[in-house]
């Protein structure tokens, strides 16, 4: 099993990207990239502590690869707004990939430069590649988010938008039943 750690805008959305996918073994939503050890989520959406409300999984790459995470990464959120997914503004907000070994960093930022390359969006990808640091699980509501509070409306018309997304582009990677 391996890790990894993706920021693209509020967790609860990230998590429900990823959570479906086949060889996704676990999500779990928690902050990572900022100046003290274990943020509240008062803290961090405060934007004073420099974390990032990112998602930490863990897959087997037998089964689901780094580079189709990364996939998935790129195409669920726009890599391209600096501290910013719609209307959730703040540095906690920002896009980023935080690798764990020198193949994933190699991956991450090779995609990134094809991308801005073939200018595959309006403006260039402004992703941060940096490495993994400590991560600080959430608390426990920001766990498993979507799936539990699926019908509110901050889940219906963000969270799901993306999820059926990653259901008409990958349905061949998902879980059955899903």
């Amino acid at each position: 099993m391996e890790l990894a750690t993706f920021g693209a805008g509020c967790f609860w959305c990230v998590e429900a990207v990823f959570q479906n996918l086949n060889g996704v073994e676990k999500v779990e939503s928690g902050y990572t990239g900022g100046r003290i050890a274990n943020p509240t989520y008062k803290e961090v959406c405060s934007g004073l502590t420099g974390h990032n409300e990112v998602i930490q999984l863990t897959f087997d790459p037998a089964v689901i690869s780094f580079e189709e995470l990364l996939e998935i990464f790129w195409k669920t959120h726009d890599p391209t707004t600096l501290n910013r997914q719609g209307n959730d503004v703040g540095t906690q907000y920002r896009s980023g990939i935080y690798y764990h070994n020198e193949e994933q960093k190699r991956l991450a930022e090779g995609y990134k430069q094809k991308l801005n390359e073939a200018h595959a969006f309006d403006k260039p990808v402004v992703t941060e590649i940096l490495p993994a640091g400590p991560f600080y699980k959430a608390e426990d509501y920001h766990q498993n988010y979507y799936n539990q509070n699926g019908s509110q409306p901050y889940c219906q018309f963000v969270a799901r938008p993306k999820v059926e997304k990653v259901k008409a582009l990958f349905a061949d990677k998902l879980k059955a039943g899903v």
